[in-house]
């Protein structure tokens, strides 16, 4: 099975770091992956997005324009990506930083209030986790043992003391799809 998801957002809100730990994930489980980078030349407060591709097979360009799933963390990165997401794709949006929310009747939706949830587990930088932990649960892609992997692989040894809050905020992720599916 192949995966092609694009994660967009603002420097700073952890984009590019997301993508990485679930390519690295991918390559944890022994799966092909692509994750490509791109971002402006601020360094926060940009745009910034990346592509990850994770197949069973060989993955024959690391460059495409439509995605199976969009992950949003701003309005300019939903303008933008909105119409890329394939048709019976889903597409997961950060639910504080949108205003405009998104039209589309042939995808699934999923509005997560990870800044809230961020706010309430008392550590902003973990939004990006909660997201992560949203796409798993949308698409069991990889595992979380597989993401905690990748964690000591992404950040640096020290900070390897935050992997247990990443591990709540990736589980709390999961829950909130559910909870938000059911409401």
């Amino acid at each position: 099975m192949k995966h092609e998801i694009i994660i967009a957002g603002f420097g700073g809100q952890g984009v590019l770091s997301m993508g990485m730990t679930l390519a690295y994930a991918g390559m944890v489980e022994g799966k092909e992956v692509s994750w490509m980078p791109s971002y402006g030349p601020e360094m926060r407060g940009g745009t910034a997005n990346c592509t990850v591709i994770i197949s069973d097979a060989i993955i024959s360009s690391p460059i495409i324009n439509s995605y199976d799933m969009a992950v949003i963390l701003n309005q300019p990165s939903m303008e933008k990506f909105e119409d890329s997401v394939k048709e019976n794709g889903h597409l997961l949006f950060e639910a504080n930083n949108i205003m405009v929310k998104p039209t589309r009747q042939n995808v699934t939706i999923h509005e997560i209030p990870a800044m809230i949830e961020s706010v309430k587990l008392e550590n902003k930088k973990i939004m990006n986790m909660i997201m992560l932990g949203s796409i798993l649960a949308v698409r069991p892609i990889v595992t979380i043992k597989s993401v905690l992997e990748a964690l000591k692989k992404v950040l640096p040894d020290r900070h390897h003391h935050l992997i247990p809050i990443n591990e709540s905020a990736l589980k709390r992720g999961m829950e909130l799809v559910g909870e938000l599916t059911t409401a």
